[in-house]
C-alpha cells in the first residue's frame, strides 16, 4: 500500500516509517492524521515486525499541525452550543486515536528527530518508546503559542518523560527544548552529529532489538507500560501472572543453547491478529 504523507519499509523485523513531505515541513495534513492510523493499525496485525522505527525527511522533523485542519474543526453553526461542543470533545478523540496506538503497540517504537519537533510532532514523539535526535534538533510544545492547551497527549504523557518543573516550563511556556538539554533530562537518548548517523544509530538499535525473543520484548514493553501508570505492588502482581501465562521455554532454551554455542539466536515470530475491519 502507498502512502501520499509517509513512506513504509519492512526488513528484517523492522518496520521505518518516515514521514515524507519534507518541502513542507512534513506538516501534520488530515490526509497524514489519517495515513498514521492506518499505519499503525496495519503494524500491529503483522506478525513480522519486531520493532519500528519513526524518522524524517528534510530540514524539521515536523511543524506540526498543518493550520488547513483547524478550518475544518468548526461545529455545525446550525447546532446548539451544548451539541457543538460535544462534536468537538469527540474530534479532540478521533485525533488523541490516531497517536495512541503507536503506544499500544506490542513492539518497541523508536523516534529518529531532526530539526524542529514542533506541537503535534511533541504529540506523536511521546508514544514512542526511545527517542534520539540531531545536534540542530528542537522541540516545542508550540499550541500556548497559538492560544490553546496541548490535547493530543504531550501533556498526559511527557511528564512520565521529563522533570515536572521542566514540562511545566516548556508547556506553559512553548521555549524550545535544545538538543543537549534533551539528552541531559532524558528526553532523547542520544544526540548525533547528522541525519545519517543517527538513522544508521537508530537502524542499528532497532536491529539488536527484533534479534531477542519477540514474546519476551512483547512483555517487556507491556510491563513497563502497565508500571508507569500503576502501583509497584499491583505491577508485580500482574508480573507475576503475565510470567505465569506467557514463560516461553522454547525461546528461553534457544537463547540459552545459542548462547552456548556462539551463534545468533533464531527465535519464531509471534501470532498475527486478523483485523476486523
Amino acid at each position: 500500500m502507498t502512502y501520499e504523507t509517509l513512506d513504509l519499509d519492512i526488513s528484517d523485523g523492522v518496520a521505518h516509517v518516515v514521514l515524507n513531505r519534507p518541502k513542507e515541513l512534513n506538516t501534520m495534513t488530515r490526509t497524514f492524521w489519517r495515513e498514521i492510523k492506518q499505519v499503525a493499525g496495519m503494524l500491529n496485525h503483522n506478525p513480522e515486525v519486531r520493532v519500528v522505527v519513526l524518522s524524517s525527511t528534510g530540514k524539521h522533523f515536523t511543524a506540526g499541525m498543518d493550520l488547513a485542519v483547524f478550518d475544518n474543526l468548526q461545529p455545525n453553526s446550525d447546532a446548539d452550543g451544548a451539541t457543538q461542543r460535544e462534536l468537538l470533545r469527540r474530534m479532540v478523540f478521533e485525533f488523541q486515536e490516531c497517536f495512541s496506538p503507536l503506544e499500544r503497540l506490542s513492539v518497541p517504537v523508536l523516534a529518529a528527530i531532526q530539526g524542529g519537533c514542533i506541537g503535534g510532532g511533541v504529540d506523536l514523539i511521546s508514544t514512542t518508546d526511545m527517542r534520539y535526535c540531531t545536534q540542530d534538533a528542537f522541540f516545542s510544545i508550540m499550541e500556548i503559542n497559538i492560544g490553546m492547551t496541548a490535547d493530543v497527549g504531550t501533556l498526559q504523557r511527557l511528564p512520565h518523560l521529563i522533570p515536572a518543573g521542566l514540562m511545566r516550563e516548556l508547556a506553559y511556556t512553548g521555549r524550545r527544548l535544545e538538543a543537549e538539554e534533551a539528552k541531559n533530562v532524558g528526553l532523547v537518548n542520544a544526540v548525533y552529529d547528522s541525519p545519517e548517523d543517527m538513522i544508521n544509530g537508530v537502524m542499528s538499535i532497532a536491529r539488536d532489538i527484533a534479534a531477542k525473543a519477540p514474546l519476551a520484548i512483547t512483555g517487556t514493553k507491556e510491563m513497563l507500560n502497565y508500571t508507569r501508570d500503576h502501583s509497584v505492588d499491583d505491577s508485580l502482581r500482574y508480573m507475576a501472572t503475565w510470567q505465569a501465562g506467557m514463560l516461553s521455554g522454547p525461546d528461553m532454551m534457544e537463547a540459552i543453547t545459542a548462547r552456548q554455542q556462539k551463534r545468533a539466536a533464531e527465535f519464531g515470530n509471534l501470532l498475527g491478529v486478523a483485523s476486523v475491519d
